[in-house]
């Protein structure tokens, strides 16, 4: 569609080795409009992380980006080399990684990683980068910029860090932002804090967030846009309001399912059965089948169904799809 500023197209990336072939992602198209946030969900190990590390073609050894496409405004950005891709990194496209102390250069200060990305997009003195330093560090609430300039990581907490990372990551403006699991490790106030600095650069300079979250709490607070992952493969996607109102995929509903009522229900949280299949040895049947409570004889007869719209901007992969009361 022509909204759509990033679109993933069958995209499959594995990680190989001589014994196994890991299939991390198996077949993802995913469409992220302007402006707005989507929210790439599911349990850990699903291969939510391995399609924000492919859009940038930065998976890991020994993974592999097998086929596919990720088109960035209508350009291919698997197709690029290295130095085209380069530049793309932090300028156009930017991330923020799942473990900001991790993240972070042990042996260089916060100052000189923030100038760093700056010096490598853009001519400029060493005087305006370390100006432009210290503005984004202060737009990420981080008092006294001067001094958190002058620190290495280690002097800060966790949350601190993260506050870097995001600063690092949209420093030069980028148009799109992957947030992996932004909030994970943090206290409460924290993670409150680090969502409102996404959405205030979302509101505030247009910028399209790709959220990575296993967190339906934060899908249901940041995301206009959901895509629910499983095995390496989505198997729904719709907008946030339509997917956590009509869950249709049988995992979807499972995952709601597990999260506390606000209405005074004393019922036990009912927990999904089984166990996420192993990425090595998936078959071609649904890789939810042998957790489903809908599973039909189509289900175990036939190939995994593809994803298929069945409402208004609303698509699941099921021969089964959850009923609800007012179909």
């Amino acid at each position: 569609m022509d909204d759509d500023l990033l679109r993933i197209e069958d995209l499959r990336a594995h990680y190989l080795d001589a014994q196994k072939t890991v299939k991390a992602v198996d077949g993802v198209d995913l469409s992220l409009r302007r402006g707005t946030t989507l929210a790439l969900t599911g349990e850990s190990g699903c291969g939510k992380t391995t399609v924000g590390l492919a859009v940038l073609n930065l998976v890991p050894y020994p993974g592999r980006i097998i086929s596919g496409r990720v088109l960035f405004d209508d350009q291919d950005l698997l197709s690029l080399g290295k130095e085209e891709m380069r530049r793309v990194r932090g300028h156009d496209i930017s991330m923020i990684f799942q473990d900001p102390v991790s993240g972070l250069n042990p042996v260089l200060s916060i100052g000189e990683q923030v100038e760093e990305i700056i010096t490598n997009h853009l001519s400029v003195s060493r005087k305006e980068a370390r100006a432009m330093t210290l503005e984004a560090l202060q737009r990420m609430g981080l008092s006294e910029p001067h001094r958190v300039a002058q620190q290495y990581p280690f002097h800060l907490s966790g949350g601190m860090c993260q506050r870097v990372m995001i600063a690092i990551a949209t420093v030069l403006n980028p148009r799109v932002v992957i947030a992996d699991e932004p909030t994970a490790a943090l206290d409460v106030t924290i993670q409150a804090a680090i969502l409102d600095e996404l959405a205030s650069l979302k509101r505030e300079r247009g910028v399209s967030i790709m959220l990575i979250t296993h967190d339906l709490g934060v899908v249901a607070q940041m995301a206009d846009e959901v895509a629910v992952m499983y095995a390496g493969r989505i198997v729904e996607s719709g907008s946030a309001a339509e997917v956590f109102r009509r869950p249709l995929h049988p995992y979807t509903w499972a995952l709601l399912s597990t999260l506390p009522r606000l209405d005074g229900s004393t019922r036990p949280l009912p927990a999904i059965k089984g166990t996420p299949p192993d990425l090595a040895e998936l078959l071609e049947e649904c890789a939810f089948l042998p957790r489903c409570p809908k599973a039909m004889s189509a289900c175990r007869t036939s190939p995994a169904p593809l994803l298929k719209e069945m409402a208004p901007r609303h698509q699941a992969a099921c021969f089964n799809p959850v009923y609800h009361q007012d179909d």
